[in-house]
């Protein structure tokens, strides 16, 4: 019994100098649930709607379904990535690099949508930046990885100068993806 209290003290005086540090302690939780939350609150994600990604098309355009409604085609707001094999002629270089990163970052999962202006583009794409539950924008992975470069058409330029333009610089500073020699 006096194990018992003095493993409670020592528990208790851990806890209070985590706390006056600033630290928590973990304790685990065999309660707590095995799948993660697709609404993940301790991440800070700007205002949006959280849809499910059915599939993955290219580096730049996927299809989701926003609130269980039918699929609906997405652009990624500011980038463009190679375009895969169309009737319009042969895949770019890289296209299949940039299509199977969109894949790993989004493929059936739910994603945090966030509209700039613009709801759509000319062709009917819903624009949309693409957040991760994790707090990570996929059309910054896109263009960090060099799988993207920036195009930005006005109105949508929220991200333009504060976010892609140096994450774009600093992948075609060390030669990545699209700007490999």
């Amino acid at each position: 019994m006096e194990g018992m209290r003095f493993a409670i003290m020592l528990l208790l005086l851990s806890s209070a100098l985590f706390a006056a540090c600033g630290l928590e302690l973990a304790v685990e939780d065999d309660t707590a649930p095995t799948q993660p939350s697709t609404t993940n609150t301790a991440v800070d994600l700007p205002a949006c709607d959280w849809a499910k990604v059915i599939s993955v098309h290219d580096g730049d355009t996927i299809r989701v379904s926003v609130d269980g409604g039918p699929d609906e085609r997405l652009r990624y707001i500011g980038i463009d990535a190679p375009e895969v094999e169309s009737q319009n002629g042969p895949a770019e270089p890289f296209a299949e690099e940039s299509t199977q990163l969109n894949r790993d970052l989004v493929e059936s999962k739910e994603v945090c949508l966030e509209k700039d202006v613009s709801d759509t583009d000319q062709f009917g794409r819903m624009l949309r930046y693409v957040w991760l539950a994790d707090g990570r924008m996929v059309n910054e992975e896109m263009l960090r990885a060099g799988m993207a470069n920036v195009v930005t058409f006005r109105p949508d330029t929220k991200y333009h100068k504060t976010r892609l333009t140096p994450i774009e610089a600093s992948a075609r500073e060390r030669e990545l993806g699209i700007w490999s020699d």
